[in-house]
């Protein structure tokens, strides 16, 4: 209490780069299926935003069709690494040459989790909805279910390969899916310029922890030598407040963006984003902090 927040700012930084918030859009798949807008819509609201977007592997456009919907906004690519692997190095090279500013690797989906929802609706992705990456392994354009996307990708990556991909790589790479201080030690150990703390929404391992419990060990073991993000249940302003008290630089949101371009394409992925900005701001301010910067782990402290 008592501290001057007359003005208080959600501004960061960020991989070396400013952003107007500690919010970023999260790697969703397919979002043509919430809206036509589909992942163009979405970085022109992460754009609008004043934010990042982390575009999926498993997309509804290329890597350069999104960029050219959105010039002079400010994108990661989310990577998937396929079997084959003159896929994967096409997808590093369209996003490079398209002005993406790093690489998201994703290893926590080596197979498909046990999705039982999926099954029992019988999920598919039609076959007007368009997959390029998708395609370009299959081979052909057809529908798909997750079962078949999740196929084409190699469950044999280990360490070293991400070694080898940030010594080729333009771009920084965070990898995404780290739960222990042990694998948070050894991506940064392999080269790796950042973390994200993730489940993947738990949809991949049942029991697994949240990524809440997870980030302060990680953070610890970082400690300070590369970014940490996480994801995961971030849902509100006060969970970003949460999330930086615990030791991540920034947050990453999928499903609220989600909803909001499912309910009004770019203009409601853009009011959700400004949602949790506003509220960000106001959290920030009834815990004495004028910057995201300010927070600390004095701020947070575990449920009884």
């Amino acid at each position: 209490m008592l501290v001057d927040v007359g003005e208080v700012s959600t501004a960061t930084e960020i991989m070396g780069a400013e952003l107007a918030m500690p919010i970023l859009v999260a790697p969703v798949a397919v979002q043509r299926l919430a809206h036509a807008d589909g992942e163009a819509g979405m970085a022109r609201a992460a754009a609008g935003a004043g934010t990042v977007m982390c575009v999926s592997t498993i997309a509804t456009a290329t890597p350069s069709e999104i960029a050219a919907a959105a010039p002079g906004a400010r994108r990661w690519f989310q990577l998937y690494c396929f079997r084959e692997r003159s896929v994967t190095r096409s997808l590093i090279e369209e996003a490079t040459d398209s002005g993406y500013e790093a690489i998201v690797l994703t290893v926590d989906a080596p197979f498909l989790g046990r999705r039982e929802r999926d099954l029992r609706s019988g999920f598919r992705v039609p076959p007007e909805i368009r997959v390029p990456s998708i395609a370009a392994a299959l081979g052909e354009d057809r529908e798909i279910t997750v079962e078949d996307m999740f196929s084409l990708l190699d469950p044999t990556l280990t360490w070293r390969d991400l070694e080898q991909l940030a010594s080729e790589s333009p771009l920084p790479i965070l990898v995404k899916g780290i739960l222990t201080a042990e694998d948070a030690a050894l991506a940064i150990e392999h080269g790796a310029a950042g973390v994200i703390v993730s489940n993947h929404g738990g949809r991949q391992l049942d029991g697994v922890a949240p990524s809440a419990e997870a980030l302060p060990e990680v953070a610890s073991a970082v400690g300070g030598k590369g970014t940490v993000l996480v994801d995961g249940g971030i849902r509100r302003g006060t969970d970003v407040v949460v999330a930086l008290a615990l030791g991540a630089d920034a947050v990453l949101v999928g499903r609220p963006a989600l909803w909001g371009l499912a309910a009004d394409g770019e203009r409601g992925a853009g009011r959700v984003l400004e949602l949790l900005r506003a509220e960000l701001a106001l959290a920030l301010s009834l815990v004495g902090c004028p910057s995201p910067a300010a927070v600390t782990a004095d701020h947070a402290r575990a449920a009884p």
